[in-house]
């Protein structure tokens, strides 16, 4: 019989060694550091939100308010400092990526024990700079944590340590919304955000407890600095003050692309980062007008409220744990695909949905437990993908650079959905947003074939 091959009995033990990789340390570390992560990000807009709102503050202002999340776009502005420099004191006991971790988390709880003592009606000078605070402390975290991930773990082990990370930062989130709001119903907010700030130790301890990653430099990137300073020993003539300003910025900022570019080859490197920019463009063109979809398609608060926040929510739960096993199991290519083609599918779920005549809740239902599946294999396989084309010279600076590309070409489409639905209508909407993922498609093919991106710095056909 079929089932007593070799290959048949090797393949079960294949997908149990894939789900025991959650077992590993450094899988198990990445759940602690996914809640730091996620702790902030709803506390800083969300959440502040509904506090100024109850403070009688303007809509329009809460809105600008958002602006400080750019921070986050544009966390690729100091990463070259998070990779090269060492924090005083620190560095000798935690090493470069656990004391830049450390201190965002500091950072992070300072910011949110300065916005509990704030009164947002009596002005919001307070408010503003401990929320931008928040952010920047949030997004330093962000970059060392990223590259103590990617440093900590082989390739084949980034899907689950990225997993573990998605399941730990979505229960902050729940944390950070439902949780601090119910605090502030029974205590108050200033109650609240005292609370949030002393679960900020769930990271620290975390940081405290792991270890710090081996460093490994290539060759090549020794020889990309190296030409780096032999052209500024040619500039003799410029005042020290430029050179030395001029050779951080090449060895910090150039030298990172350089290395990119000359691992992948210009023609490659160039495919890789048209599919970063566009593989979540499907995400982010249907994220802002989802909700109105509802609320005009005649869902409840109740209906959205129930459907979407608690099953989609659970679903997203479960979806990461599958992903990470998935990439584990079969690796990052397919699950790229994978996550691009379910994406595909909930989109033209929503149109389907938006066809009918009313709201029906099994039909809300079915699409919300098909998009959140392939958002969690898109976000981890993405990750994970984004993780193997960094260099380990200049890890915090390049995976910083990939994810604020996808997000600044990503919101910049996003910005556009609503004069497309007024234009087509929210059925021709979602079959459009559905389309935006034939290009990723197409790009993944061409790069399979081409066999030029590897886990370790290149093949994604093997990936």
């Amino acid at each position: 019989m079929q089932i007593n091959t070799p290959q048949a009995r090797s393949s079960p033990s294949g997908w149990r060694a894939a789900v025991l990789v959650y077992r590993q340390p450094q899988v198990l570390s990445m759940l602690f550091l996914g809640f730091s992560s996620g702790l902030p990000f709803y506390l800083y807009f969300q959440t502040l939100s509904a506090w100024l709102r109850q403070d009688h503050i303007a809509v329009a202002t809460i809105g600008m308010l958002s602006w400080a999340g750019m921070f986050f776009s544009l966390k690729f502005v100091w990463a070259p400092a998070v990779d090269r420099w060492s924090l005083p004191l620190l560095h000798r006991q935690l090493g470069r990526r656990r004391s830049w971790m450390l201190l965002g988390q500091l950072g992070i709880a300072a910011s949110l024990l300065a916005l509990s003592a704030s009164r947002p009606a009596a002005g919001l000078f307070h408010v503003v700079a401990s929320a931008a605070c928040l952010v920047f402390f949030a997004a330093t975290q962000d970059i060392a944590m990223d590259a103590w991930r990617i440093e900590s773990a082989p390739s084949q082990m980034q899907g689950a340590m990225t997993a573990s990370y998605s399941l730990g930062y979505r229960v902050a989130l729940i944390v950070g919304s439902a949780g601090a709001l119910g605090l502030a119903q029974s205590l108050g907010w200033h109650a609240s955000y005292s609370v949030m700030a002393a679960l900020v130790a769930i990271g620290v301890v975390t940081t405290l407890l792991i270890r710090e990653p081996e460093q490994h430099t290539s060759r090549r990137s020794f020889a990309t600095e190296a030409r780096a300073t032999a052209w500024f020993e040619r500039k003799a003539h410029w005042p020290p003050a430029l050179r030395h300003a001029g050779a951080q910025f090449i060895s910090a900022v150039v030298c990172p692309l350089m290395d990119f570019f000359e691992r992948q080859g210009m023609f490659s490197a160039v495919l890789v980062l048209l599919l970063v920019g566009c593989y979540h463009f499907t995400d982010y063109a249907m994220a802002s007008m989802i909700n109105p979809f509802y609320i005009d398609h005649g869902y409840t608060l109740g209906q959205i409220a129930t459907v979407v926040k608690i099953i989609g929510l659970s679903v997203s739960l479960g979806g990461v744990l599958i992903a990470g096993a998935f990439i584990a199991r079969l690796g990052i290519r397919p699950a790229l695909v994978l996550g691009s083609v379910l994406i595909m599918g909930s989109n033209l779920g929503f149109a389907l949905l938006a066809h009918t005549s009313g709201p029906t809740v099994l039909g809300l239902a079915l699409a919300n437990v098909l998009d959140n599946l392939a958002l969690a294999m898109q976000g981890v396989a993405l990750i994970a993908f984004l993780s193997s084309l960094t260099s380990p010279r200049y890890t915090a600076t390049q995976y910083a650079l990939f994810t604020s590309f996808y997000a600044l070409t990503g919101k910049t489409l996003e910005g556009t959905s609503g004069f497309v639905v007024n234009a087509i209508g929210y059925v021709h909407f979602f079959v459009y947003t559905a389309s935006l993922s034939i290009p990723p498609l197409l790009l993944l093919l061409w790069l399979s074939r081409r066999r030029e991106l590897n886990h370790s710095g290149g093949t994604l056909a093997s990936a």
